[in-house]
């Protein structure tokens, strides 16, 4: 039972491996008594989150957050917690006739993308830049959605400093329909088209794409953060101890999931069959602790997040780290 000294607050997230312990009440922050809310759609959340009643706490872009903290329009503070990273290499995907074998054959294309400035875009044309040396001012970009007509028409996002070749896609067909019928070259998504598993023409750009993946982060040392978790401003305003409370129990539960992981049963706590072997190789190329909160654990990746942002017209100049969170030492 909750104490009446307790501050309550709502807290939406994607119930993560990470952040299940906190959901069953296996950890509980102290002095908080926390309404875990599931949400399981990032982009609904995120909407969410810039509409009238935001959350209390939440999984939030961080792309939009940063966009929003550099425009001094942001009604959040944030946590060095990230509830989500993905490499992004194996969500590039192509139309065999596209006559696109590199990633340098991208140039010059027309590449479909859901919301230019979301997270998964940056780190893809991040990558593709940095890694690959494309020239990104060559392509053409068309904005909407993946798997239905039209564009995203949801919450306020902040406007590029400056333009882009960029259309919005105004025809009756998805993303993922242009790209089976080769009216786009490309698709840079942060989920795959359904078309990937059905249509002969639409393939991974990298298709061994977890060696890939990993020989990226032996190399850089970036695991790309999508999201990060926001505190309304007012609320940790009126209860400064929640940020260290609450960066504490996310640290717990992610120690309890990853303890879970690499447990010497004979069973297996999700339906993978090979689990046992994928965590080895996950402990063997990340450490003890592959999924880091905090600033100095990922300074890496963030300051190639805050060039990336920079560089493609998101934000005006590269932020300090420390500015973006709220101290939890």
């Amino acid at each position: 039972m909750p104490k009446d000294s307790e501050v309550a607050l709502r807290f939406a997230c994607g119930l993560y491996d990470r952040m299940l312990p906190l959901y069953t009440g296996q950890v509980r922050p102290q002095g908080i008594d926390l309404d875990f809310i599931i949400s399981q759609d990032p982009r609904t959340l995120f909407d969410h989150m810039s509409g009238p009643d935001p959350y209390d706490v939440a999984e939030m872009s961080a792309s939009e957050f940063v966009a929003r903290y550099d425009a001094g329009r942001c009604p959040f503070v944030a946590l060095p917690v990230f509830p989500s990273r993905v490499f992004r290499h194996g969500f590039i995907t192509i139309n065999r006739n596209a006559g696109i074998r590199t990633p340098k054959d991208l140039e010059g294309k027309r590449i479909g993308t859901q919301i230019y400035t979301q997270t998964a875009s940056v780190w893809t044309r991040g990558m593709l830049a940095h890694d690959y040396g494309v020239d990104l001012s060559t392509i053409h970009w068309v904005q909407g959605n993946l798997d239905t007509p039209g564009r995203h028409t949801g919450a306020e996002i902040m406007p590029l400093l400056h333009p882009v070749r960029m259309e919005d896609n105004t025809s009756d067909k998805s993303l993922a329909q242009l790209l089976e019928d080769g009216e786009i070259d490309a698709l840079v998504t942060p989920m795959l088209p359904r078309s990937l598993a059905s249509h002969p023409d639409v393939v991974r750009l990298f298709p061994d794409f977890p060696a890939v993946e990993l020989d990226y982060y032996k190399r850089t040392r970036i695991f790309p953060i999508m999201h990060l978790v926001v505190i309304r401003r007012d609320v940790f305003e009126a209860h400064p101890f929640v940020a260290k409370s609450l960066y504490g129990a996310f640290e717990d539960a992610k120690a309890k999931a990853i303890a879970r992981l690499r447990s010497r049963s004979g069973t297996l706590p999700y339906m993978l069959p090979w689990m046992k072997a994928e965590a080895e190789t996950l402990f063997g190329a990340f450490g003890d602790d592959p999924w880091p909160y905090g600033v100095e654990p990922n300074r890496t990746t963030l300051e190639a997040f805050l060039a990336y942002l920079t560089e493609q017209d998101m934000i005006k100049a590269p932020i300090p780290i420390e500015d973006l969170f709220v101290g939890v030492d």
